[in-house]
């Protein structure tokens, strides 16, 4: 997911800027001119995909830009609370919301909005849905209906949120990794991806699944738990849960369980996909 030059003359003023405005952001001016150009440059950033808070380094790990987190923190205290119409609605809040979609190579369905911060790459398709601001969409994803983003959650290319998937947004502490979804990933419907939880390329998630950094994933054919928080690439997962003790009696808490590897691009054979998830007896 890594295509970004860091090295850039720009970028390595703006960040050594926002990290000084960090510092002294208990003092901060925020009717500062020089101020909110710092800020809203670094936002600017983030919005047109030239900088994300995080990515996949070459290496498998995640790199995480605590700078863009400072400058959507310093935002949200030097902006104020105005009044913000958008045809026949009116919103009230600090950040407002994106435009000029179809210029950028973008479909929005009406019903959809996006925050000013967020980045949407050409071929993104949002239906009725929610990007929050820091949050990274890369190109040719669908994103469904009543699927929320949110902050700095970071989605790869060819990614499929299904209906109502919630993606957690991590904008606190500024160093930790936010929702990664890699790319040519399925999230089935109502899935919910949180707390810097990670979904490796080419995964398909079934339907209804919990995922948070503290979920265990296990592969069902070793009984061997794979992570907590992290599904490996190229693979099925569904929803499971596994027995533990409690003084009250035995009880089910959930995990995620891998039923299936698959070789690379499976994941669009969408009939061979159904028949693994029926064959374990999950939703497709």
């Amino acid at each position: 997911m890594s295509d970004h030059d860091s090295s850039s003359p720009t970028r390595s003023r703006l960040e050594s800027d926002i990290e000084s405005l960090w510092a002294q952001r208990e003092t901060l001016d925020r009717f500062d001119p020089d101020v909110i150009a710092t800020v809203h440059e670094a936002i600017d950033l983030l919005d047109t995909g030239r900088a994300r808070v995080a990515e996949v380094e070459a290496d498998g790990s995640v790199g995480v830009n605590q700078w863009c987190k400072y400058a959507v923190l310093l935002l949200f205290k030097i902006s104020q609370m105005e009044t913000i119409e958008d045809g026949p609605f009116e919103y009230a809040d600090k950040i407002p919301l994106k435009s000029d979609y179809q210029a950028r190579g973008v479909r929005v369905v009406p019903g959809a909005s996006a925050r000013w911060g967020s980045y949407q790459a050409p071929g993104v398709v949002m239906m009725p849905s929610y990007i929050n601001i820091g949050a990274y969409v890369d190109a040719n994803t669908m994103v469904d209906t009543w699927v929320t983003v949110g902050s700095c959650a970071q989605i790869g290319k060819n990614v499929h949120l299904s209906g109502g998937v919630g993606i957690g947004g991590v904008l606190e502490p500024a160093q930790a990794a936010p929702v990664i979804i890699e790319d040519e990933c399925y999230i089935g419907s109502r899935c919910i991806v949180a707390e810097g939880a990670r979904v490796g390329e080419g995964t398909v998630l079934g339907a209804g699944a919990v995922l948070t950094g503290s979920i265990p994933v296990i592969d069902v054919e070793t009984g061997e738990e794979l992570s907590r928080g992290e599904i490996p690439a190229w693979c099925v997962a569904v929803a499971g849960t596994r027995s533990r003790s409690f003084p009250g009696g035995e009880f089910g808490l959930p995990t995620v369980l891998v039923i299936k590897r698959l070789s690379e691009g499976q994941r669009h054979d969408k009939s061979a996909l159904n028949q693994i998830l029926r064959d374990h007896g999950a939703a497709t």
